[in-house]
């Protein structure tokens, strides 16, 4: 290791560490600075809209029209047009026809809750008594982000309660209590994958024993339709553990799932893809029937495999942390099994946030933990890592920490700067450029090729602090960004 990367990582070190004993770092003040041969659809398949109404937004790949942002930013930042209090969670606002919803805990209630996207004024809300703690200290909120249709509101809490409610009074139409319905084991985290709207099937990853851990309810109702994925599913598959090379099924598994299902048209097929705790699955949305499987899971058993599958033609992309790494592979013309492409443990291994491909090209945060994190670019057609970065490349002697205040300063001018490092960020692509949010705050807008990282412009916000894990929501020329108690409206349109 060079003197310079020794540097940089003593002083990111200083920086996690002292995040991590409390210190004031967790505060940063603001610094203003080829066409596939297959048909393939994935995500919705109504058109092309400004509105974000699910998780990762209208194509449920965190991928958005640009209607206009503006790529130079003020020396203050984009402007803040409101900021609201909320209670804690990892849920990101969704919003359908200047209405936003967001999903939050406070005290003993989750609280789903409806505001005007333009000014934050309130228009609803609906709550209900939430017992969860988090066995590993992080918050006791919601982890699953809001469905919008024109006329129903999804959420599905940190317990597996699953809540229907009109989008225009918020007066409940339906709710089920999964665990209470289903033998859910005992997991790590809260629920945290968000369901999807098939047809009239709302598709959902409870983690039920011994063959519900999808399950199909119908959206108007709230009914069961069909459990599928489990012992039937695993039992006997093969594996790549070198002691375990066939999986013998326990009953006592953990179906779980953190990573939100897909649905996708691939070789005329229509599939639903579920990254489950065992590996990926395909099920047939109109009965459940399992298409095919393909083993993707971690030695460890505290794990989790979080990161959404990523659709690419006929083609599906997979990474996980916890020493999983990533995974390319075909689906064959049959749709009844897949090809492996390859298969690489360094490349990229996603925690939480779902890559984002361009051009036959992946771009997406690898680490399991913060000081790991770095953003990369893959090749997909050989799976060899392009090029990676930090948030910060330069000489980590012009960083210094005020131990006073907490903020990152440059030295050359001693004014502060936000956070330099992202860690383990998330990504949104607004027509060709990327929104990048670091997990202490930290926004940039960059453009990214294999070429490289080229940043435009950056920012952080006072009202925005550690951790802000989901994803940057974009609407129009609005920016919607939450942390454990603040949501946040940023303007994008203006120009420095």
């Amino acid at each position: 290791m060079s003197d310079r990367e020794s540097v940089r990582e003593t002083l990111m070190s200083r920086f996690v560490l002292a995040a991590a004993i409390g210190a004031a770092i967790v505060h940063i003040p603001c610094a203003r600075a080829a066409e596939p041969k297959a048909a393939v659809t994935a995500g919705p398949r109504a058109p092309f809209r400004d509105d974000w109404p699910a998780f990762l937004g209208p194509l449920g790949t965190g991928v958005v029209r640009d209607a206009g942002i503006s790529d130079r930013w003020p020396p203050t930042g984009p402007p803040i047009v409101w900021s609201k209090r909320i209670g804690t969670g990892y849920s990101a606002p969704s919003i359908r026809g200047g209405k936003l919803v967001i999903h939050h805990r406070l005290r003993n209630s989750e609280i789903v809750e409806c505001l005007r996207a333009d000014t934050g004024e309130p228009i609803w809300k609906v709550d209900y008594a939430s017992e969860y703690r988090d066995p590993y200290g992080y918050n006791n909120g919601p982890r699953c982000t809001p469905l919008l249709t024109e006329n129903r509101c999804y959420t599905f809490g940190a317990e597996g309660r699953l809540l229907c409610v009109d989008f225009a009074s918020g007066k409940k139409v339906w709710e089920r209590d999964l665990p209470k319905d289903l033998y859910v084991p005992q997991h790590f985290f809260g629920v945290g994958c968000t369901p999807i709207l098939e047809g009239d099937l709302l598709i959902v990853l409870a983690g039920g024993q011994p063959n519900s851990g999808v399950v199909a309810l119908r959206a108007g109702t709230g009914d069961m339709v069909w459990q599928s994925v489990g012992k039937d599913t695993w039992d006997g598959a093969t594996t790549d553990w070198p002691t375990e090379p066939k999986y013998r099924w326990t009953g006592n598994e953990m179906v779980v799932s953190y990573s939100s299902p897909i649905a996708a048209t691939i070789h005329g097929k229509r599939q639903v893809l579920c990254l489950m705790r065992q590996g990926l699955v395909s099920v047939d949305p109109r009965d459940g029937h399992v298409n095919f499987k393909y083993w993707f899971c971690s030695r460890d058993y505290e794990s989790v495999s979080a990161a959404r599958p990523v659709v690419i033609g006929d083609k599906i992309f997979l990474s996980a942390a916890y020493k999983v790494g990533s995974a390319f592979v075909e689906v064959e013309p049959s749709g009844r099994a897949v090809k492996e492409l390859w298969r690489n443990r360094d490349n990229l291994l996603a925690h939480w946030s779902t890559p984002i491909d361009v051009g036959g090209f992946l771009y997406g945060f690898s680490g399991r933990h913060e000081q790991e994190g770095e953003l990369r670019c893959i090749e997909l057609a050989t799976g060899n890592v392009v090029w990676k970065t930090r948030g910060y490349d330069g000489d980590a002697d012009r960083l210094a920490l005020d131990s006073a205040t907490g903020q990152i300063l440059d030295r050359t001018n001693g004014k502060p700067i936000p956070f330099p490092f992202f860690g383990r960020g998330s990504l949104t692509l607004v027509g060709t450029r990327f929104l990048v949010l670091g997990e202490r705050g930290t926004l940039a807008m960059a453009e990214m090729s294999p070429t490289g990282y080229h940043e435009l412009c950056r920012a952080s916000f006072k009202d925005i602090e550690y951790p802000v894990w989901p994803s940057p929501v974009v609407v129009g020329k609005r920016l919607y960004l939450r942390d454990e108690n603040t949501l946040l409206c940023v303007d994008l349109s203006v120009k420095k």
